[in-house]
């Protein structure tokens, strides 16, 4: 090993402090100020990294916030499906409307993180890595919709998966229209539900 070189698990243990500091930071000046209020700059100074160590793991602000935000799309992921376990007993969309709770308090905990990360996953590069891994988080929730309405329904699988894009349709557009933005959670679940209901209801007529 040349001098100076940094042994290769102290080199990674260091790697992993630097994201850690990094994402820390973003999260919680994003959570203080909102994505539009803040700037890189800002962030690398409170990781205490230079800008140009900030930017060999996000180029952008955007894949700052996207990093930040699929950390947490996946806890709240993790903690609706723990949710709909517990009310498969229940009647549909419930065991639906419990595993999507987390997810629409999620993405509005902060109203312009939360749009503008769905507007970022819709409309930026599907080849970024931290676009990729919340496209494929979006992926696990509208599974996780498609196996629950098959779930002692009489709801095929190719049936049930367009049912869960249109679930998944109706909270994007709950969860970000401006026109929404006034109500609480729990009126913008309320109306989720209803829409679903009248999807499974125009479903069953159908059938």
């Amino acid at each position: 090993m040349g001098r100076g070189q940094m042994p290769t698990g102290r080199r990674e243990r260091a790697k992993k402090e630097k994201i850690e500091r990094i994402m820390t930071a973003a999260r919680e000046l994003f959570a203080e100020h909102g994505v539009s209020g803040v700037t890189t700059q800002q962030i690398a100074e409170r990781a205490d990294v230079a800008i140009g160590t900030l930017y060999l793991y996000a180029s952008t602000k955007a894949e700052l916030l996207i990093m930040v935000q699929n950390d947490k799309f996946a806890h709240a992921i993790d903690e609706g499906l723990a949710a709909a376990n517990a009310a498969l007993g229940q009647a549909l969309p419930e065991p639906v409307v419990a595993l999507i709770r987390p997810v629409v308090a999620c993405i509005r905990e902060q109203t312009e993180n939360g749009r503008t990360y769905l507007h970022e996953l819709v409309f930026g590069d599907p080849d970024e890595p931290y676009r990729r891994a919340g496209l494929a988080l979006s992926a696990r929730l509208e599974d996780a919709v498609t196996g629950l309405l098959t779930r002692g329904e009489s709801i095929d699988a190719a049936d049930a998966a367009t049912l869960a894009r249109v679930v998944t349709a109706i909270i994007h557009i709950s969860t970000t229209a401006t026109v929404y933005l006034h109500r609480s959670d729990e009126a913008v679940l309320a109306d989720i539900r209803d829409q679903i209901d009248a999807a499974l209801t125009a479903r069953h007529r159908a059938a």
